[in-house]
Order: C-alpha cells, then structure tokens, then sequence
C-alpha cells in the first residue's frame, strides 16, 4: 500500500532532464550522464490523503513520472548490468507528481544556488499505488499522462528517456547507497506547467494501451496558509 511506501522511504532521488523535449521546453542543457537531486520522504502525498498545498508566492508546476522504489540494497552497481539484476532491485512501481515550485528553482539557479526548497514541500510529491513488476514487465515501454481539470497536458512513453533505469540506478548507486524503500523517480516528458488553487490533477500510467487502474492519482490543488512567502533570497 502507498501509506507503508511513505513510511518505509528514507529517501526521494529524483532524476533530472532524462526526456529531450522537456528539457527544450525549460530551455536547459542536456546533461551527458544521468543527474539528479534529492526530495524529502515529507514531500509525499498518499491517495486520498489530502490536496496538495501551495504555498504563498509559488508559481507551482506538475512534472509527472514513472517511480521506482527499491527493494533491496544497491550499492557500486557495475555498468554491464545484466537486466535481470536491476528488475530484481525494484520492488514496484508507482507513478508519481513532482511538484516544482518554478519561480523559487528559477530564482536559485540564477544565483548558483541550491533548488532544493523548490522540490521540497510538504505535498509536493503525489503518488499513486503500488504497481507489481508483473504488471510493469518493461518498464521503459509505458504511456505516462497528466490531465489538468480534464484537460489533457501531459502523454508520452517511457521509452523516450535518455538514460535507462540501469543506467541511471548504476550512477546513483556509485554515489549513495539505495536502500529497501527508498524511491527513484525516472524524469518527466513534455507538457510541464503551471496549476492553481481548484485546479484538479489526474494521473496514471497505460501498458500496451490498457489504463492499469493502481497507477491513478487524483488530487486537487489549494493554497497553503502557512508562514512561508516567496521572497528573494
């Protein structure tokens, strides 16, 4: 169930800039290896358990994903990995909302600083239930989309990343351990943008064209009347 994924997640590593359209949509670099950052286990949001908030001055943008989350110890993963040992490595799949609070990321990247407050509040990662391997027998052959108030924004298939899921958990694992729980999140195609309080996000994943029903989100947005105020740093 998603509330024991939450509870069990020591750790969010989320991989940047992984499809090529939505990197020339931002208008960024493409990275020659995998990058990525880290979101705290506190960013997630379980079915049903409330609206994502956002906070005061925030222009908030959705970023759907495909998320893996682990189920054993990674460490040092060599680079001719045999399929067989990073599937066995994922203990399910989820599809997962990455919010971003985009003036906040743009505002420190201007200034070489951290983003990482950006990626980092509370209900800015919705997930969906957990997805069984079996279901997900190729994983980089899955529609991911997002509606907004019905809308459709973002459609496209896993198979256009640029680096693959041995890749990227080959070069996560050279840095930090992965552990039983912890959460990768594998990029977002195309079609990022802006929601606002009342807006309503749906989400899911399609294999081979069949909508799988554990993979759905549905979340509204609203806005968060707490002490943080976007201002410049």
């Amino acid at each position: 169930m998603a509330s024991l994924i939450r509870s069990n997640c020591r750790k969010v590593i989320c991989i940047g800039r992984n499809y090529a359209a939505h990197i020339d949509e931002l208008k960024n670099l493409r990275p020659k290896r995998p990058f990525f950052f880290l979101k705290p286990p506190t960013s997630i949001l379980i079915p049903n358990a409330g609206p994502v908030l956002r906070p005061k001055g925030v222009d908030l943008h959705y970023e759907v994903e495909l998320g893996l989350v682990i189920g054993k110890t990674i460490r040092d993963l060599p680079s001719a990995l045999d399929d067989n040992v990073w599937k066995g490595a994922i203990e399910s799949y989820i599809v997962s909302i990455d919010m971003t609070a985009r003036n906040v990321q743009d505002e420190a990247k201007s200034k070489g600083l951290p983003w990482d407050i950006a990626k980092g509040f509370d209900t800015f990662l919705p997930i969906s239930e957990p997805i069984s391997p079996d279901i997900i027998k190729d994983p980089h052959n899955v529609e991911l989309w997002l509606t907004v108030n019905g809308r459709h924004r973002q459609h496209d298939n896993t198979k256009l990343m640029m680096f693959g899921i041995a890749r990227q958990l080959t070069d996560i694992s050279r840095v930090m351990t992965l552990e039983k729980g912890d959460i990768v999140l594998t990029g977002t195609p195309k079609g990022v943008g802006p929601v606002v309080p009342g807006d309503v996000m749906e989400a899911g994943l399609k294999v081979d064209g069949h909508d799988i029903k554990e993979s759905r989100i549905k979340v509204d947005v609203k806005a968060r009347y707490g002490l943080y105020d976007f201002a410049e740093t």
